[in-house]
């Protein structure tokens, strides 16, 4: 059975990091695990920093855009197989 997929969607523009700070390692890599709730990077915006969660489990995480990239809001960060 051919696994499907479900896109994580900036809820915000600004600017998408990875990881928590400069000498952190990520959030979360491609292929990892991730259950609902975890935490796959920040949104800057104005200095502010926002979560950005995953709203289903899964396996496989599969990311869009680099650390520091721009991002519009509703843009897909990050995919994840369930």
């Amino acid at each position: 059975m051919p696994m499907s997929r479900v896109e994580i969607r900036a809820p915000m523009p600004g600017v998408f990091y990875r990881k928590p700070s400069p000498d952190s390692p990520p959030f979360k890599v491609d292929g990892d695990d991730v259950a609902a709730g975890d935490v796959v990077g920040l949104i800057e915006v104005m200095k502010s920093f926002h979560e950005v969660s995953a709203l289903e489990g899964g396996k496989s995480v599969r990311f869009l855009l680099e650390d520091a990239d721009a991002v519009m809001a509703g843009q897909v960060i990050a995919e994840i197989e369930v």
